[in-house]
């Protein structure tokens, strides 16, 4: 079992180490660079080459059943659910089998709408402190999951 962390931008690297070393649980956070090396034995930085989801990829290859994968990335998302991994939005929706096609397709429309309208500005909403409460729980309950498979 491992947690795989897609580290870019990613929000909650520190309460995946938290989370992930509590179970000691192997934790790999995977970016482009930047990211600072972790005294944590149990945290590993992987800095891929630069390029388009070269991160991504690198995790799609190495995830599988039993894993937990952090990522908003709804394509390596629906990627790892396929190779039977557990994933988690960084806060802590679950994406699976019955939800991500639907993710895709609504990842894709949103897409679309942006190309055609080049003045339609983000509309995402802020990432707060009950989302990460909602991470770290589901953090919690996908170790445990993982576990007792």
């Amino acid at each position: 079992m491992t947690v795989y962390v897609d580290a870019d931008a990613c929000p909650v690297k520190a309460e995946a180490e938290r989370v992930a070393t509590r179970h000691r649980v192997p934790l790999k956070l995977v970016s482009n660079g930047g990211l600072r090396p972790s005294a944590n034995p149990l945290v590993e930085v992987i800095v891929v080459p630069e390029g388009p989801d070269e991160a991504d990829r690198w995790i799609a290859e190495r995830a599988g059943q039993g894993d937990v994968v952090v990522t908003a990335d709804i394509p390596l998302a629906a990627r790892c659910v396929e190779a039977g991994a557990q994933v988690l939005k960084p806060d802590g929706a679950a994406l699976n089998a019955r939800n991500v096609g639907q993710a895709l397709a609504m990842r894709d429309l949103m897409t679309d709408l942006r190309a055609a309208d080049p003045f339609r500005q983000g509309g995402g909403r802020s990432f707060g402190k009950a989302d990460r409460s909602r991470f770290l729980d589901a953090l919690e309950r996908a170790l445990r999951a993982a576990s007792q498979a």
